[in-house]
């Protein structure tokens, strides 16, 4: 079977200690446990506040620079992802539809080569 990323997005100044209510929570606990039920989660994750994001970057020079934030500015960033097993990306994006009504937000979905 393919391993799929399931990648939730979030507006830049998203701060999930402020907006996900107790509906919210639930609803993605639910998925969760029916994801883990039907044998498809490989590992589940959810990301901090970009503000304590780090960024590495090699130089023309060959030095490392180390940056606060992440590493390209944009209006969204991913907040948490899962990344599950499934037979086609008609199944992968079954659970990504899931995934964008219980959290609420546009989910990106994507096979890993």
């Amino acid at each position: 079977m393919t391993q799929y990323l399931v990648a939730i997005h979030h507006p830049g100044d998203y701060d999930p200690a402020t907006v996900t209510d107790e509906a919210t929570q639930r609803d993605i606990s639910a998925l969760n446990v029916e994801m883990k039920a039907a044998g498809a989660v490989i590992f589940v994750g959810g990301l901090a506040p970009t503000k304590t994001a780090k960024s590495v970057r090699a130089t023309p020079e060959g030095k490392l620079l180390v940056t606060d934030g992440p590493y390209i500015e944009t209006k969204e960033h991913i907040g948490g992802f899962w990344v599950l097993e499934a037979a086609t990306m008609d199944e992968a994006l079954a659970w990504g539809r899931k995934a964008a009504i219980a959290c609420r937000a546009p989910v990106e979905v994507r096979p890993f080569n």
